[in-house]
């Protein structure tokens, strides 16, 4: 997808200003109320005046029953500073103000108007009529400094949409300070060697929702999927997915298994064995070794149906085979060899019922063979139903 490319390439690019919709955190949050009540948030990873994640818990800081909101920006964000005159007595003896991190943090949200109701002009107001909420940082607001961490310590749940550049070591941080935590992040972050230990081991998983989503992006990105809508820049990227320790329903719900095992239907790989399923609907439900699915699985995964055994690349499982192989590009010979398909899964070729033209062909037989892209191996319960 157009969308996972660029993403991929801002990931290259260490550009990492990407900006959630408002809908799109609802539409998550809407799940989690009960993990919430009585407890502090922190959002450290936007400007908590951009930052959508901030304008959230703070109009839903009583509905939510928040203990405490913090939010910290840091320095480098091209956005920083930009809406902050309301508070202009206490920076003004900084000489290089639009550069500086701050943190936001606030214990209540009441009707400042006293139109009987809160929104976003109350915590405007709230923030205007208590400028202690605001207090300048003496670092420079990166979620590994001192004053974060120390922030990170005093909370007890994060949300945020971190830098997807430092998205392994954002979740390495969480993990050392055993905080729960709801972050946005990459789906191919799946296949990180670290953030797929988490998910077999059941430490991490998936949150309600996956696919396409769309973030507000500096007007200075130039991509080609990107558009304007009412002054603001907008971008599509594709594998989008929540990464969480918080326990929810959708978790626990059995995914329903209707299809039988075929040895026809479910070819084995050659370089490993278990049975090749192209569809998580297909998973059959009266097969108990080893099954490799793809990595939306993940999405529906439930620990008390399935085990995570694997994931099916070079690195993380040990290929039984060895061949000599000869490099197709569209089902056409390049003159190119490699040993054991370059380290990836791969099954004989089958006309009749693979898509793809095949991608290798052994040297010493002839035959042809399909390239599977990226799968998790994964096992039946016994017990699972």
């Amino acid at each position: 997808m157009v969308g996972n490319k660029s993403l991929k390439r801002a990931n290259k690019e260490k550009f990492d200003e990407f900006y959630t919709q408002l809908s799109d955190i609802e539409n998550e949050l809407a799940h989690y109320k009960e993990h919430f009540k009585n407890k502090i948030v922190f959002c450290n990873c936007d400007d908590p005046y951009e930052s959508n994640f901030f304008k959230y818990f703070a109009l839903n800081f009583n509905f939510l029953g928040l203990k405490k909101l913090i939010a910290t920006c840091y320095d480098t964000s091209p956005i920083v500073y930009t809406q902050l005159a309301m508070f202009e007595d206490k920076v003004k003896n900084f000489p290089n103000k639009n550069r500086r991190a701050y943190k936001i943090e606030i214990s209540e949200v009441n009707d400042q108007n006293n139109d009987g109701a809160i929104d976003l002009t109350d915590v405007k107001l709230l923030l205007q009529n208590n400028k202690n909420a605001l207090t300048l940082l003496n670092e420079d607001g990166d979620f590994r400094s001192k004053e974060c961490v120390d922030l990170l310590q005093r909370c007890d749940i994060v949300v945020t949409n971190p830098p997807f550049s430092l998205f392994r070591e954002y979740v390495a941080q969480l993990i050392e300070f055993d905080k729960k935590f709801l972050i946005i992040g990459n789906q191919n972050a799946i296949s990180y060697k670290e953030i797929f230990a988490l998910l077999k081991n059941n430490l991490i998983w998936l949150g309600n929702n996956a696919g396409a989503q769309t973030f507000q992006v500096p007007m200075s990105l130039e991509r080609n999927n990107t558009y304007i809508k009412d002054g603001k820049k907008y971008a599509k990227f594709g594998n989008i997915c929540w990464f969480t320790n918080l326990d929810i329903t959708k978790r626990h719900e059995q995914l329903p298994l209707y299809k039988t095992y075929t040895p026809d239907e479910y070819p084995k790989y050659d370089n490993y064995n278990a049975i090749n399923v192209d569809k998580v609907s297909d998973i059959p439900c009266d097969y108990y070794n080893f099954i490799g699915v793809p990595i939306t699985f993940l999405d529906k995964y439930n620990p008390l149906q399935f085990e995570i055994v694997a994931l099916g690349i070079v690195g993380s499982i040990n290929f039984t085979c060895h061949k000599k192989m000869e490099i197709l590009k569209n089902g056409q010979p390049t003159g190119k060899y490699t040993i054991n398909a370059k380290g990836t899964l791969y099954k004989r070729y089958n006309p009749s019922i693979d898509k793809k033209p095949p991608a290798f062909k052994n040297l010493l037989t002839g035959e042809l063979y399909s390239s599977i892209y990226a799968r998790v191996i994964i096992r039946r319960k016994q017990n699972g139903n």
